[in-house]
């Protein structure tokens, strides 16, 4: 397997990892559903539902339930509209502290702070449960996801840019720290073709990428247009090194191996044109 086979390989490995983390991110992302549960929490206000019965009978069939303490505040609510059942808890100032919910996407669980904000939310959804904690101002700074591909965790900074993002998926571990943008970034993952480090400039596009395989390492640098790049590699028979155009093409290649150096040049077209020895 030449370096150029090799690196493609990785590079492929990371473009799955990329794939798998787009996949969890999306996922993290309907956790979207239980800030929507907190929202409808903080706005339940419960109005008068009618005189209590004198004799309550042994079945009770409402849409609305009230439930008052000693001092006769409003301390729970639970009804039932279009999008499935609320329970409401409510502290002694009459705030909403924490809900439960049921709707078409899956029950739901919402914490909230003194003032009503939503802080902790909980999600079951047809991909897996999702949690989000968030900070005074209702942002998203932690994300826990579980789904068919594995696990996720996100976190985010005070401006709501995604910082690090950490999976574990059939295919391995993947690790992403990513720049005040969201996009210049490092991943880090292991694969069955081994690990691989890849590094992104600030508009996303990947500039050096290093794996060590069953060969052994290789590291490939990339140009802004991911085309033109050096690759190093050491494997079995002795290290390389090849140069690629702009085009993609391969034009000069360095390698030592057992039996000696070798030096070759190619054309724009890729043709050899010197070659020693």
């Amino acid at each position: 397997m030449t370096t150029e086979d090799r690196l493609e390989k990785l590079e492929k490995e990371l473009s799955r990892a990329n794939r798998r983390n787009r996949c969890l991110l999306a996922i993290v992302g309907l956790a979207v559903v239980g800030l929507g549960l907190a929202w409808a929490l903080k706005k339940t206000t419960p109005a008068a539902w009618g005189q209590r019965a004198a004799a309550a009978p042994k079945v009770i069939r409402a849409n609305r339930f009230i439930v008052e303490d000693a001092n006769g505040k409003t301390r729970a609510t639970l009804s039932v509209d279009k999008d499935g059942p609320v329970l409401a808890l409510l502290d002694e100032k009459g705030e909403v502290r924490a809900g439960l919910a049921v709707s078409k996407v899956g029950p739901g669980l919402a914490l909230l702070d003194e003032k009503g904000e939503p802080r902790a939310s909980l999600v079951v959804t047809e991909s897996g449960p999702i949690l989000r904690l968030y900070d005074e101002k209702e942002k998203p700074l932690v994300a826990l996801a579980v789904s068919k591909d594995g696990q996720g965790v996100r976190l985010w900074d005070e401006k709501g840019k995604l910082r690090f993002s950490l999976d574990v998926t059939k295919a391995g571990p993947a690790l992403g720290l990513f720049d005040e943008k969201g996009k210049g970034s490092a991943r880090l993952g292991v694969t069955k073709a081994g690990p691989t480090l890849g590094l992104w400039d600030e508009k996303g596009k990947p500039r050096a990428t290093l794996g060590v395989t069953r060969a052994g390492p290789v590291l490939g640098l990339w140009d802004e247009k991911v085309k033109g790049s050096a690759m190093l590699s050491v494997a079995k028979g002795g290290p390389a090194l090849e140069l690629h155009d702009e085009k993609g093409i391969r034009r000069a290649g360095l390698a030592v191996t057992k039996v000696g150096p070798r030096l070759f040049l190619r054309d724009e077209k890729g043709k050899p044109v010197w070659s020693a020895p």
